[in-house]
Order: structure tokens, then sequence, then C-alpha cells
């Protein structure tokens, strides 16, 4: 049995990055149930790879008699099979992919970090993203992050200078900074990341548009700052071609089609001697959970989309004071708020 259904979700502020600005996102809940145990897997589309929901719950019906009818202890192969027949919405890929591990855990009696030999107390710190907004706003943002060691701070606009000195006229704390390819010239990115050094920034998240792959190569050689991609990498396929631009990747999940790419893809990117970053999009604890018991492979974790959120109709992994606590109940560990 398969259930889907398409959920707004309210965010807590308006979310504006270098390329849009939203008020909720509509991500879409698939359930999935046999021998009496449930799995719950969550699909969040971005348009920014050709995504929304309803082409996503067509999708997700076009494959429900081959998911159904496989044999659901041969995950990697049901993987296979949706790898096949979905070809252009990766997050209804993750939606079953979530759902059969969720569901695998639970037979199996042990959450999933466990499944992948993995340590809960490994699991990193995240970041909390402040999006693009007036200074008031920021400010604003930044006092309710008082929880959160780190923040992730969006630029890519012409107002990225007044954002940056609003930031620090607010806080000392260590920032990432996510541009999502909002810097066109390379001359202009180097300018960028050269005055970030000094404002205490980890790192530089997607500076340039994912195609500038050359323009890329040649701004790392000359800036300070390690360079992380994120739209210019989807599976592990696109990772051996992006090590000589960039020093690490941002894995999420919805982009890899489900948590079991994600691990395909951490370890490509070990064996090219690259960071790891696991991100997210817009999603409720459901997803950002089911990333979180990969996080203690990673070298950094910005798995907060739940926490933009106006109310999470899900419980699952925990934060406290930035640290991500993974749930010990089998499978994903998420309960349904009342």
């Amino acid at each position: 049995m398969i259930d889907i259904k398409t959920r707004r979700l309210q965010l807590a502020h308006t979310w504006t990055i270098s390329r849009d600005s939203t008020d909720y996102k509509d991500n879409v809940f698939v359930r999935i149930e046999k021998d009496g145990v449930t799995g719950i897997g969550e699909a969040a589309p971005n348009f920014r790879y050709g995504e929304n929901a309803e082409l996503t719950v067509q999708h997700l019906n076009a494959v429900a008699e081959k998911f159904e009818t496989g044999d659901w202890w041969q995950y990697s192969e049901i993987k296979d099979m949706l790898d096949k027949f979905i070809t252009d919405q990766s997050c209804a890929k993750c939606a079953l992919d979530i759902a059969l591990m969720d569901w695998v855990g639970k037979k199996l009696g042990i959450p999933l970090y466990r499944l992948w030999g993995l340590d809960k107390n490994k699991a990193p710190v995240t970041s909390y993203s402040i999006g693009i907004d007036t200074p008031e706003i920021i400010t604003e943002k930044i006092q309710e992050a008082t929880d959160y060691p780190l923040l992730k701070i969006k630029l890519g606009k012409d107002d990225d200078r007044i954002i940056m000195e609003t930031v620090r006229a607010a806080t000392d704390k260590r920032v990432r900074v996510d541009a999502n390819e909002g810097w066109k010239d390379k001359h202009l990115a180097l300018e960028k990341m050269q005055w970030l050094e000094s404002l205490n920034v980890e790192f530089v998240e997607q500076p340039m548009p994912a195609d500038m792959l050359e323009e890329t190569a040649w701004l790392r050689e000359r800036a300070g700052l390690p360079i992380v991609a994120d739209e210019a990498v989807k599976n592990a396929s696109d990772i051996p071609k992006l090590a000589r631009a960039y020093d690490g990747i941002n894995i999420k999940i919805m982009k890899s089609g489900g948590v079991q790419e994600a691990l395909r893809m951490i370890g490509m990117a070990r064996a090219l001697n690259m960071k790891i970053m696991l991100g997210c999009m817009v999603e409720s604890s459901v997803a950002i959970t089911a990333a979180a018991h990969l996080s203690p492979l990673a070298d950094w974790a910005d798995l907060d989309g739940n926490l933009l959120l106006a109310e999470d109709p899900f419980y699952g992994v925990e934060v406290r004071n930035g640290k991500l606590i993974l749930p010990e109940e089998p499978g994903l560990g998420v309960t349904e708020n009342p």
C-alpha cells in the first residue's frame, strides 16, 4: 500500500535567496505499508530542478505498482528501478527511498544510523540559515537564533555588503555564506570572497552558476576560502568533474534521490579528498531526520529546513545548542505531531 498526500508547509518568515522568494512550500508525503509496518517519506520539490508537487505526485503514481510488488528487502534493486523510471523528479525518488529505509529499519528494530554502522555521537553541529531580507528582519532572525552557534548567511544580490555588515553588527559567530549561484562574474566573485575572508566566514557555497565550472576553478586557485558545490552536484556521477573546482560538496537527499545515493556520493567525494556537507531544502522533520542519520559521516551539516517552518507536522531529530541528536527509535524515529 502506498498513500500519497500533498501538504502545504508555512514558513515562519518569508524565505528569500538569490533567485526567488516564498512564504510556503508544497511538499509531498508518502506512506508505505507491508506486513503491518509503515514507512514514511517526503518529497520537497524545487523549481531550480524543474520540480513541482503535481509532477512529483504523477511520478509517484506512475511507479507505485512496480514499487509495491518489489521485494522491499532488496532495497538497492528498488533504488535501481526508481532511477530507471524517474529521471526528472529526484525528490519523488527521495520520498520512496526514505519511506523504504524507514520500513527496513522498523522491520529490523534499529535506527537507520545503526543499519549503516555509524556512531550517533559523531553527528555534527548544524548551521541555522538566515535568508536575504531587510537589515531589521535579519537582525531579528539572528536574535531568534541565539541557541545556534553557527549561521549560514544567504547572499548573491546587490546588497551583499549591507547584509554582512548587518550580520557582523548583530553577532560575532562564525558564519557560512551561500550565494546560490548569484555571482555571475569571476572577478566579482573573487572580490567578494577576498572581502569575506576578513569577516570570520568558514566557506562559501556555490558562489557562481553551476555551469561556470572553468570560472569556479579559476576562482578556487585565487580565493582563500573553501568553495562548496551545491547546485553543481546532484548525484555521484557529478562529483569527479567538480574536484578541481570545489573543496567540498553539499549533498541534499532531495537532489540525490534519497539516502542510498547520498551514501554513494559520500564514498565518491571521500575518494577525491573532498569535504562533505549535508544540506536540505525546506522540509519537515521527516526528510531532515533521514539526512541526519547520515550526518556522522559529514564534515558539516546544514539541516535546518524544519526549523524554518511556522509549524512542523512531524517530530524527529532534535537540535540542542546546534548539535544534531539522532532518534533511538527504529527506522527514521519520526512521529507525527498531534
